[in-house]
C-alpha cells in the first residue's frame, strides 16, 4: 500500500485540473466545507496516482479520476479506463489521505483528530470489549473509532452499517506504524460470523491519527512522497468563514 496527504494550501487555483464529471459535482456544493473536502480529497488522489506511476502516468491531471462504486466505494480511472489499484479517501480538518493498494483485494484509509469524545459517543457505537479498552483516553476511542470507518471502507459499507458489528484488536505500539485487525462479528443481514478477519495499521501524526486496512495481511504503508506531510500539519478550518458559496 501507498498513501498520500495534502492540504488545503496545496490546492490548484480554478478547476481545469477536474475531470468533466467532477468539475460538475464540485459546481453543484453549495456549501464551502464540502465544496473544498471534495476538491482536496480529488486532488489528493489525482496527486497521488501521478506520483505513483511516475513518467509512465497522463500528463494532464484530469486524465486521472475517481469514481464511485454503486455501493459508493471510490474508484480509480485513467483516461476514462478503470485502473487495477484499490482506492480510499478520507479527509479531517482541512488535510485529505489517499490510500492506494497495489495488489487485487479492497483498502480502506481514514484520518482523524485526537480530539474529546463524549461518554455517549462511546456507549453508542463501540462493543462493550472495546469500551472496556477505551476507558477514558481520548486517543483510543479516536484510534478504535478510525479503525472501525477504514474496517467498513474495505467492506465497502462505510456508516450505513452498523459500527458495533465489527471489533478492534489492538496490538503492542510500536514505533512508527502500529498493527492493528478488525474482526467482523456480523455480516449484512446475517448472524454472528467467526473467523473473518481484516488487518490494518495506525499510526499518530502530531494532532492527525491514521489507519489504514485491507482484507489481507499487509505490510506497513509506504508514503509516497518523504518527509510525509501529515507529520506537519496542522488541522484547519477555513470554511467557517464563509460557510455558503
Amino acid at each position: 500500500m501507498r498513501w498520500l496527504a495534502r492540504g488545503e494550501a496545496d490546492l490548484p487555483a480554478g478547476d481545469r485540473w477536474l475531470a468533466r464529471a467532477e468539475a460538475g459535482r464540485a459546481a453543484s456544493m453549495r456549501f464551502t466545507k464540502r465544496r473544498t473536502e471534495f476538491l482536496l480529497a480529488r486532488w489528493t488522489a489525482k496527486e497521488a496516482m501521478r506520483l505513483l506511476f511516475g513518467p509512465d502516468g497522463p500528463a494532464e491531471p484530469r486524465d486521472l479520476e475517481v469514481r464511485h462504486h454503486s455501493s459508493g466505494a471510490p474508484e480509480a480511472y485513467r483516461d476514462g479506463q478503470p485502473l487495477p489499484v484499490g482506492i480510499s479517501l478520507s479527509d479531517r480538518a482541512g488535510w485529505a489521505v489517499c490510500l492506494l493498494g497495489l495488489e487485487p483485494g479492497a483498502v480502506g484509509c481514514d484520518l482523524e483528530l485526537v480530539e474529546p469524545r463524549g461518554a455517549a459517543f462511546v456507549a453508542d457505537y463501540f462493543t462493550p470489549s472495546e469500551r472496556r479498552v477505551i476507558g477514558s483516553d481520548p486517543l483510543l476511542a479516536n484510534l478504535l473509532w478510525s479503525a472501525k470507518e477504514s474496517a467498513l471502507k474495505v467492506l465497502r459499507a462505510g456508516l450505513r452499517r452498523d459500527t458495533r458489528s465489527v471489533e478492534v484488536l489492538l496490538s503492542d505500539e510500536e514505533d512508527g506504524w502500529s498493527r492493528l485487525a478488525v474482526r467482523v462479528l456480523r455480516e449484512a443481514g446475517q448472524g454472528p460470523v467467526g473467523g473473518r478477519m481484516l488487518h490494518g495499521w495506525w499510526r499518530r501524526f502530531g494532532d492527525f491519527l491514521l489507519t489504514v486496512a485491507a482484507d489481507r495481511p499487509v505490510p506497513a504503508p509506504l508514503p509516497l512522497q518523504e518527509p510525509a506531510a501529515l507529520a506537519s500539519a496542522t488541522p484547519s478550518h477555513t470554511w467557517l468563514a464563509r460557510p455558503l458559496g
